[in-house]
């Protein structure tokens, strides 16, 4: 019986600057920077232990075009290490670390296969004697829309074939529209296995045959919440086994703390407190998002010490543990409930408020200050429409929170 051992991981993001971070305790901050580092390291070390055929990193290995020199470096050394056990590795890169970026080069190892700007196949044929059948392309520059799924032609000869497509599923709007195809697209091509990237969500889009978005190795913000990690897949003659691995150091989490049974500030603290505990993770740590919800205290101090003071005592103790939760955001709900129709109907502010707001279709107008900037461009990516509607829909909540205190 014919069989393969591979993983399949995608957008690594190595060296990922972490926005918006900087307010972290010194040693967390540096774990969190490292991160991204060690989920590598933590694939790596499972790829010598499992004793796969072969590694596919399906694009977005390094964080920007200008692939820092410490990236380049830390990815090598552990090529270096999958090249002491024999591991192939087969990569593409995205629209993050495209092939028109401007970097010191330095070169990887022997083991290492960089797909060219153009589809194309590379076989492989394994100890054991599996052949197979490898396709795939690199980005030429940041932006390709075209679909290069037409590119992708079977060639006969091998056992298993496999694509490997940095790209998005027509129809998603996570992230830029790059390399698009649909999953008749995949099917017609008749292969084995489609390693997919470029989308940090892990999805399973087909288990016959697989298509697979392993997501990122490791999370960088709140929108990346929950363990990351890759795939280990074994393709038999009739069918193929899907593990998945985490890797992150640290998790992105969110949780909502219902304060509706508490009669004082204790009481919020320790119901805070065990949920806190709840997601502390072995050898794991997580930044969390804390919402608190229902918060009745007649007591004004102890209302004023919940805004002021709960946070400072929650994170109190997580400053030396190895496995932190560190609350990087904590929003507390207002009891006061308000909609546009309660507030229309006071003011005739509010109804040209909403207006403007409705109206304003042109954000990217609105946000090009930010683009044209050297950092901007370097770190923002292009706002998808779903990007484009939270923004507002944030303005809004933010807008209308601030002018009902007031």
């Amino acid at each position: 019986m014919k069989q393969l051992s591979f993983i399949h991981a995608a957008d690594l993001h190595l060296d990922s600057p972490m926005v918006g971070l900087k307010y972290l305790p010194a040693d967390i901050l540096t774990r969190v920077k490292e991160s991204t580092f060690t989920a590598l390291k933590r694939l790596t070390a499972e790829a010598i232990l499992r004793k796969v055929d072969f590694v596919i990193f399906a694009g977005d290995l390094f964080d920007g075009e200008d692939r820092s020199l410490r990236a380049q470096s830390r990815f090598r050394t552990e090529m270096l290490k999958l090249a002491e056990h024999d591991i192939p590795v087969f990569v593409v890169h995205g629209n993050h670390d495209h092939l028109n970026g401007t970097w010191v080069h330095l070169d990887m190892p022997e083991n290492v296969h960089i797909f060219s700007h153009e589809v194309e196949m590379k076989p492989l044929e394994t100890k054991s004697g599996t052949r197979s059948h490898l396709y795939g392309f690199s980005y030429p520059e940041r932006h390709v829309f075209e679909k290069k799924i037409d590119d992708y032609q079977k060639i006969d000869g091998a056992d298993f074939h496999i694509g490997i497509l940095h790209g998005n599923e027509s129809g998603r709007e996570e992230h830029g529209n790059y390399a698009p195809f649909s999953i008749k697209d995949l099917f017609e091509k008749n292969f084995d296995y489609w390693a997919l990237g470029h989308i940090h969500k892990r999805a399973v889009l087909s288990e016959n045959p697989p298509i697979i978005y392993p997501g990122n190795l490791q999370g960088r913000n709140k929108k990346e919440k929950g363990p990351k990690g890759f795939y280990h897949v074994t393709l038999k003659d009739t069918d193929a086994n899907l593990e998945f691995v985490e890797t992150s150091d640290i998790v992105w989490q969110e949780a909502t703390v219902d304060a509706s049974s508490a009669e004082n500030f204790h009481q919020i603290l320790h119901l805070c407190q065990m949920t806190i505990n709840s997601l502390r993770k072995e050898k794991i740590g997580t930044l969390l998002t804390l919402y608190l919800e229902n918060v009745h205290l007649e007591n004004a101090k102890e209302k004023k010490s919940v805004n002021n003071e709960l946070l400072e005592l929650l994170l109190e103790d997580e400053r030396e543990e190895k496995e932190f939760v560190w609350i990087v955001e904590l929003g507390i709900a207002e009891n006061v409930q308000v909609d546009r129709e309660h507030l229309m109907a006071e003011a005739n502010f509010y109804e040209e408020m909403f207006k403007t707001l409705d109206d304003h279709t042109d954000i990217e107008e609105t946000l090009a200050p930010l683009y044209d900037h050297r950092l901007g461009r370097k770190y923002l990516e292009n706002l998808t429409n779903l990007n484009q509607k939270e923004i507002v829909e944030q303005a809004e909540k933010l807008l209308i929170s601030l002018l009902y205190q007031a």
